[in-house]
């Protein structure tokens, strides 16, 4: 499946694409608002691989101690 926010941020830019072309400024505003979300949804699915890499490093720790 597609990253979500890649489609959103693709979404967005033939919207604003299509809002410049037509003079419709909601349109372009609409495009410039689903590039934004795409670009938070990235950054949270960034946001939760750091902290799962985190996570599985410390839990790798936690076994080597043991041994």
């Amino acid at each position: 499946m597609a990253d979500k926010g890649a489609m959103d941020k693709l979404k967005g830019k033939a919207k604003e694409m299509a809002g410049k072309a037509t003079g419709d400024r909601r349109m372009k505003g609409e495009g410039r608002a689903d590039q934004t979300k795409g670009k938070a949804k990235d950054a949270v699915d960034e946001t939760k691989n750091q902290a799962k890499g985190v996570k599985d490093s410390l839990t790798d720790r936690d076994r080597t101690d043991e041994t």
